[in-house]
């Protein structure tokens, strides 16, 4: 082979490998500046909450800071539509939940398909939601709760963080199971529907564990039952509610995604920290606190979990013909 042949030849393979080094550079000095994690809910909604846990836990780690940023309004829709439009570079992440699964099937007309749009990243953790009454309302426990409601039809309004949240999901599953009929009020976020609560001007909220925990020990609020498949152990003594309605289910998921093109070794990185903050002791301590548990995943089965829970709830948005607010 000649001198030129081989110059050449060298020439060629670093042109094939020219598209790549940028990408390769990028994530190989990823972070090197502050990174965005959006937030579609309130502050003191369980996604805020479990955000910014876990962004001092990626401060830490990476060395740049994790900063929260809440965008609320549509149901989340406002900061995920942020997230899909921002530059795939790992700086504009997304605090996702279980909600987001609910609005792939609710809105119609979103300008972004949350499957297709989004690159799963890390789960963060899983938890029931708890159903909390104002402790003057007339019911102690799930039977007394459901003879009240058929007894008072349209009577009790159960707030929620909005239409489309899993704290309206979980109300509508109820309803539908239990066979009565309850008044919807949505929030803006799902803390000042539990300062409603409290004021006596709502009966009822399915709430996430984090911002109700406080209150349910305090005694501030009385919690009737969890949501999950078996008892909770932030709530040991607490029944579920499929105690008394056979099958019913619900529970909030909060992770992480980024753009769909994001690199790959920044999702990698990303997922890396996560899971090694989720297996801190501290940090782990801090979730129990707040009634949830670490669920780690890697981004491929992650984003399985996000499919799968999307299909649950267009089940129960059809069955019961709900609409977006």
């Amino acid at each position: 082979m000649t001198v030129a042949r081989r110059t050449l030849l060298h020439l060629a393979a670093g042109a094939v490998l020219l598209p790549t080094l940028p990408r390769l550079a990028q994530a190989s000095s990823y972070p090197s500046r502050p990174v965005r994690i959006m937030v579609g809910l309130a502050a003191g909604s369980a996604s805020d909450i479990i955000a910014r846990l876990i962004a001092q836990s990626l401060s830490e780690r990476l060395g740049q800071p994790f900063v929260v940023e809440n965008r609320p309004g549509a149901a989340g829709t406002l900061a995920v539509e942020g997230v899909v439009h921002a530059a795939p570079d790992g700086y504009t992440l997304l605090s996702n939940g279980s909600q987001d699964a609910v609005t792939a099937t609710l809105n119609e007309k979103l300008n972004y398909d949350f499957i297709r749009d989004i690159a799963p990243v890390a789960s963060i953790a899983s938890g029931p939601l708890v159903l909390v009454v104002n402790p003057a309302f007339p019911t102690k426990t799930v039977p007394e709760f459901i003879a009240y409601a058929k007894a008072n039809p349209d009577k009790i309004s159960f707030g929620s963080a909005g239409v489309g949240t899993v704290a309206h999901m979980a109300g509508e599953l109820f309803m539908a199971m239990a066979a009565v009929k309850m008044l919807h009020v949505p929030y803006k976020g799902l803390a000042p529907a539990l300062n409603d609560l409290l004021g006596g001007q709502l009966q009822a909220v399915f709430a996430t564990m984090p911002p109700a925990m406080g209150d349910i020990k305090a005694g501030r609020l009385r919690a009737l039952a969890v949501t999950a498949k078996t008892r909770y152990q932030a709530l040991p003594d607490l029944p579920t509610i499929g105690e008394f309605l056979a099958g019913y289910e619900a529970s909030v998921a909060i992770g992480l995604s980024a753009p769909k093109n994001v690199p790959t070794e920044i999702v990698d990185e990303l997922n890396k920290a996560t899971n090694a903050a989720l297996a801190d002791a501290t940090l782990q301590a801090k979730l129990a606190n707040f009634g949830v548990v670490p669920l780690p995943m890697a981004p491929e089965a992650y984003g399985k979990f996000i499919a799968e829970e999307t299909e649950k709830w267009a089940k129960v948005i059809r069955a019961a013909n709900i609409k977006p607010g």
